[in-house]
């Protein structure tokens, strides 16, 4: 699992929209200095807001350090950039730290296979050969069992099919999982209280 960022407008005004561009930047700018490689991955403006994620390359006490003094509720003070004579000066934008699936990619070394005797139909000479397969993959412990061929060969194949489907499943359910927690994400900007505030149109750190 990777450690995804989530600046977000939190389904905010045209002025948090353009908040959150400006104060990605700056996020990406601090991680540099910090020497945390990060990447950009995604940008997002819908009916609910403006997003963009960041993907941090490393984990370290040092990211955990550096990410703290971000998480949060960002404020930034400054009159409206799109309505001149708006009366309101403070705009709120969140930092979340989520997760990106991991690539349900099977490498050779991560599976351990055993030859187990047949069962069920087939005579006495299908369950007296060590036809099955019993594979485990060792970095999630899921196990399924493949008999359907006489070969050891085809069942050795099969069954690494199915941990690969079983994977692949338990990805595209972390995948939706992530996709509400990002709409829960843009419910729950905070105003007041923020880890950071910057102030005026060039973003000057309070």
């Amino acid at each position: 699992m990777a450690t995804v960022i989530q600046i977000t407008s939190g389904r905010g005004p045209q002025e948090c929209d353009f908040a959150v561009k400006k104060i990605a930047q700056l996020f990406i700018d601090d991680a540099v200095k910090s020497n945390i490689k990060v990447d950009p991955i995604q940008d997002e403006a819908d009916a609910h807001g403006a997003s963009v994620f960041i993907q941090i390359v490393e984990t370290s006490k040092e990211v955990d350090t550096f990410l703290r003094t971000w998480l949060g509720t960002i404020q930034w003070i400054c009159e409206s950039p799109f309505r001149p004579k708006h009366k309101r000066k403070n705009w709120y934008i969140g930092i979340f730290e989520s997760t990106k699936a991991s690539d349900p990619a099977i490498l050779d070394c991560d599976i351990q296979y055993q030859a187990v005797r047949s069962s069920g139909a087939g005579g006495q000479n299908v369950n007296k050969v060590s036809s099955a397969v019993r594979a485990t993959h060792l970095p999630t412990g899921i196990t399924v069992l493949a008999m359907d061929s006489r070969s050891q060969h085809q069942n050795k194949k099969l069954a690494t099919e199915r941990i690969l489907d079983k994977l692949q499943n338990m990805a595209l359910n972390e995948v939706k999982l992530e996709e509400k927690n990002t709409w829960l994400n843009q419910t729950k900007v905070e105003r007041g209280n923020p880890t950071r505030t910057f102030i005026g149109i060039k973003f000057r750190e309070k």
